[in-house]
């Protein structure tokens, strides 16, 4: 008989186990700040720990403890109390969790780029159970994070725990976690390559460390990027700098956590590429009463009303630069509607800013199972030539037209009933982008290698979205076969004839074995 094999469990489940085991004495929404922030101490001591081998490897013992020879790594330099050996040591004591909070504590001291990142005496808030904790400790004291450079052990771990938490807090509940194929395929599709990236809902950074892994993953280098952001929930914003800082990514997120509506920390900035995932349909953002004369709603006449929809298109609309592209997510609401967003919307058009609109399958996200649009803005779709890192683009003039794309019946399962891109999805739809923005030169004449197809994408001029009222739903453009009308009645009922007769027959065969079976028991049934 062969052996039942044992599917090994990864590194993001046993802490997901591990930190489930806190149930009773820490809330379910602690769980991600608790293991995250230990998962940031064992990282950065494994990074400092390699750091100082490589020192006194190379003779230089005697510097193993200046601080400069590891900010010259991008290493941060941690004092005895704040290695992971020390906290290791300690782990059974009942003051483990404050001797936690001063080692987080005394690494934000020493290195200025954590100001404002690292928990401040959460541990001891927490009043955890100290067996828990140790146990806990244990589970992260056993995973090597410098292991496996190429794939990232302590994003995937991020990325993890923010997934999973979503899910468990459910729908309406939480921080809204944008999916990671959707922010590949914007990366994809926008391509920041070089310049400033700004992200006006930045929760915990995803948006910023998936451009800088498109930016490696292309050739490019991710000095040539400056991340700007903002995000408005205090615990989310100490993620964010956490998350980037891990990843050696340097940051400004604004001083302090702040709504991006009344508090704008980047009111001055020109940003060469918006990546966001704000909040869908948000009410009392105080947009209609409080921000009536905002200069982020010069030239069009009047403030968003309703929802925060509109806010936040027209924030990233005044932040672009010259050549500026922004990609982000909104609800399917703002693509149609009256009122004052109609009037805002006929404006963004008639403007030539807005370049694409794309709706995503549903359930793609973990908090809700709506489908939702893609936006894509563009202040610069003229024709012109840009060379990147691995590709050189020849933009043809786009200004008279729209992209629209409809991608609902794109995507493959994940985790039992979510949606999600995979790699060939997102390359087969950022190509089908990228051919509608260029030209090649065929025979001496400019050509461009995009074709209209019927319920995928339609390139619209701004006449027809006129003759639309300037609708932005996608169905309003797209071709969409009625199938119904090219059935042949005859050939239908043909196969459906032969179907049924087929079942009929089976029901008959299976009839007449059962009446056998009880005849030869002695119990013959009279029909």
């Amino acid at each position: 008989m062969a052996k039942k094999t044992t599917k090994q469990k990864s590194i993001e489940e046993t802490l997901w186990a591990s930190a489930n085991k806190l149930r009773g004495t820490v809330e379910s929404s602690e769980y991600k700040h608790v293991v995250l922030g230990l998962i940031f101490l064992k990282f950065t001591s494994d990074k400092f720990e390699e750091r100082k081998q490589e020192l006194i490897s190379e003779g230089k013992e005697k510097y193993s403890n200046m601080v400069e020879f590891y900010t010259m790594k991008n290493v941060f330099y941690l004092p005895e109390e704040s290695r992971w050996s020390y906290i290791m040591e300690n782990a059974k004591q009942t003051d483990i969790a404050l001797k936690i909070d001063t080692a987080l504590f005394t690494i934000e001291k020493n290195n200025p780029s954590l100001k404002g990142a690292l928990p401040d005496n959460y541990f001891s808030r927490l009043n955890m159970d100290v067996s828990k904790l140790s146990a806990l400790l244990d589970t992260i004291n056993n995973i090597d994070t410098l292991k496996d450079k190429e794939n990232d052990i302590i994003g995937r771990i991020y990325e993890y725990f923010l997934s999973k938490f979503a899910i468990a807090e459910g729908k309406g509940k939480g921080e809204f976690y944008t999916p990671k194929s959707i922010v590949n395929l914007i990366a994809e599709m926008i391509e920041p390559y070089k310049g400033k990236i700004y992200d006006p809902a930045c929760g915990s950074g995803g948006m910023f460390v998936q451009s800088i892994k498109f930016i490696e993953n292309h050739q490019g280098n991710k000095k040539d990027i400056s991340v700007y952001g903002q995000e408005y929930t205090a615990t989310t914003y100490k993620l964010a700098k956490m998350n980037l800082a891990i990843r050696g990514i340097s940051a400004n997120l604004g001083a302090v956590p702040a709504d991006t509506f009344a508090k704008d920390q980047h009111p001055d900035l020109k940003a060469d590429f918006i990546m966001a995932n704000p909040p869908f349909n948000q009410k009392d953002w105080r947009g209609e009463n409080e921000l009536i004369d905002d200069p982020r709603w010069k030239g069009y006449d009047i403030p968003p009303k309703s929802n925060a929809n509109y806010g936040w298109i027209l924030n990233m609309a005044s932040k672009l630069s010259e050549n500026g592209v922004a990609g982000f997510i909104l609800a399917n609401g703002a693509l149609s509607g009256g009122g004052d967003e109609y009037k805002i919307r006929r404006k963004l058009v008639e403007n030539g800013l807005i370049e694409a609109i794309v709706i995503l399958p549903r359930s793609m996200f973990y908090t809700t199972d709506i489908s939702v649009t893609l936006w894509i803005l563009n202040k610069n779709k003229t024709e012109h030539t840009v060379e990147l890192p691995d590709v050189t683009r020849n933009y043809r003039n786009r200004e008279d037209e729209i992209l629209f794309m409809d991608l609902r019946q794109i995507g493959e399962p994940f985790e039992k009933k979510y949606t999600q891109f995979s790699e060939q999805h997102i390359q087969d739809i950022a190509k089908t982008y990228h051919n509608w923005q260029t030209q090649v030169i065929a025979n001496g004449e400019k050509q461009s290698l995009y074709k209209n197809v019927p319920e995928y994408c339609y390139s619209a001029n701004l006449d027809e979205v006129a003759k639309k009222d300037f609708s932005l739903v996608p169905s309003k453009y797209i071709e969409f076969v009625n199938r119904d009308e090219n059935i042949n009645f005859d050939d239908k009922m043909t196969s459906l004839q032969k179907e049924l007769g087929d079942l009929l027959e089976q029901e008959a065969e299976s009839k007449t074995e059962l009446l056998n079976v009880f005849k030869k028991l002695g119990y013959e049934l009279k029909l």
